[in-house]
């Protein structure tokens, strides 16, 4: 006697789901756990290391697959990845290869409770030790330790947004606990060098970007040495580029400009 099993249905074990509601239906696709966030973050770009299956469902617990026609309507069009259509919404039909980044990207990733709050704390976490790495006491210019961030976190009840980067977030972080206690960027180290005609000039435009000149040397051409904000560097990278047309340069001395040993309090 042969056993009738449904096409439309495939059955999956140990997934990750993502799920997104559209048009008051479900729509979910299967992937690895831990592969999700990696995507998300841009360190995974291989799809098929993300996803189980190049399949959607309506229920991945029940291996039920979607109707084809729930996958062509004009809501998916606002999901998908594709970039320009040549058809109206109503005509255009979408293909898997368009609909599955765009649901990956935009989901609800279903975990646990208990994995929810072990995620959240290793995000904590990471948030905390990015601010640590980044910022110092701008009085001691010596770092704080994770510990101290995440106790400052805390004071401030900072709530881990699951959905964001922890870079994101710990620019965020740092705003915020600013107006609590001493902190700022770490400064990056850094040699201009400036053509001679253009020095003066240059050097008047520079001076709302740069927060310490070190030291000055005019010879052939103008050598300065300063500090500046992290956030700063590209501007003044893309100003010497363009305004000398090349003839000026720009060299990263030190990344973090900070003293020995951890700051207490």
């Amino acid at each position: 006697m042969s056993i009738f099993t449904p096409t439309n249905q495939i059955r999956l074990t140990n997934v990750a789901v993502v799920r997104m509601k559209k048009g008051g239906k479900r729509f979910e696709i299967a992937c690895y756990k831990n592969k999700v966030m990696s995507w998300r973050s841009g360190a995974e770009k291989d799809l098929d290391e993300v996803l189980q299956t190049h399949s959607v469902f309506v229920n991945v617990s029940k291996g039920q697959v979607a109707k084809k026609d729930d996958l062509t309507k004009k809501l998916f069009l606002n999901v998908s990845m594709a970039t320009s259509y040549h058809q109206s919404p109503v005509q255009y039909s979408l293909s898997l290869s368009d609909i599955l980044p765009g649901i990956l990207a935009k989901g609800e990733l279903q975990v646990s409770d208990r994995e929810r709050q072990t995620q959240l704390e290793t995000m904590f976490r990471d948030i905390a030790t990015i601010v640590a790495e980044k910022c110092v006491n701008p009085e001691t210019k010596r770092p704080y330790t994770v510990n101290l961030i995440e106790r400052a976190m805390k004071d401030i009840h900072y709530s881990v947004k699951a959905n964001k980067s922890t870079k994101q977030q710990a620019l965020e972080v740092i705003r915020q606990l600013k107006e609590t206690m001493e902190i700022q960027r770490a400064h990056m180290r850094l040699r201009l060098v400036l053509p001679a005609k253009e020095a003066k000039r240059l050097k008047e435009k520079l001076k709302p970007l740069l927060q310490v000149v070190e030291s000055e040397d005019f010879d052939e051409a103008l050598e300065m040495v300063c500090l500046v904000d992290p956030g700063c560097y590209r501007e003044i990278d893309e100003l010497i580029r363009c305004e000398t047309k090349g003839r000026g340069s720009l060299e990263v001395l030190s990344l973090r400009d900070v003293e020995e040993g951890d700051e207490k309090l």
